[in-house]
């Protein structure tokens, strides 16, 4: 299957607002309604690419899938990170464009950044997210006790990175740009 990722269109939009006020779109991650303008207002200002994090809209041929997300953070105020993330609609799910959209983004964010981190989180109880970041080439880091508020309570999640230095996946049929791509930042043959 083919993936693509690109940047937010002003017709993706209304997909955006989608995630924020239809309850279980985005599964597990749905936090209860939000201001459904705030897509709006986030485009009309940067188009969601900011200097500290940026959304880009993963594509299969002329259908949106969803999105995935990064946003910075530090552990010691100095050396910057990203975290990932990704929503899928759930008729493109489990389909295997989860993770190679992860997989093309973290290539993305490491050739155009200078970061030496990318780290994704998920639910202990998302097998399948779990399988999607070990196969787009992250390595489990361990629990992060009580660190959500999910569902009335604090829950604990599951902290995956992937380092600059670590094997990079085998993608496939991917691109950020829109080119095919046989292996992480080469141009395919065909």
């Amino acid at each position: 299957m083919d993936v693509l990722l690109g940047p937010v269109r002003e017709d993706d939009v209304a997909l955006l607002q989608r995630f924020v006020v239809e309850p279980g779109l985005i599964g597990l991650d749905w936090n209860g309604f939000r201001d459904a303008q705030a897509p709006v207002r986030r485009f009309a200002e940067d188009g969601f690419l900011g200097a500290e994090d940026g959304r880009l809209m993963v594509r299969t041929g002329a259908e949106t899938a969803g999105l995935v997300s990064w946003r910075s953070g530090s552990f010691d105020g100095r050396t910057k990170y990203w975290e990932i993330g990704i929503a899928l609609l759930p008729e493109y799910r489990g389909r295997g464009m989860g993770w190679r959209a992860q997989a093309m983004l973290t290539a993305y964010l490491f050739e155009h950044t200078p970061v030496q981190r990318i780290q994704a989180a998920t639910h202990p109880e998302n097998l399948a997210e779990q399988k999607s970041l070990e196969k787009a080439g992250f390595r489990l880091e361990g629990v992060i006790r009580g660190c959500e508020f999910r569902a009335g309570r604090l829950r604990d999640g599951y902290l995956y990175s992937r380092l600059r230095d670590d094997p990079a996946p085998e993608l496939g049929n991917g691109s950020v740009t829109g080119m095919a791509t046989d292996t992480v930042g080469g141009p395919s043959a065909h």
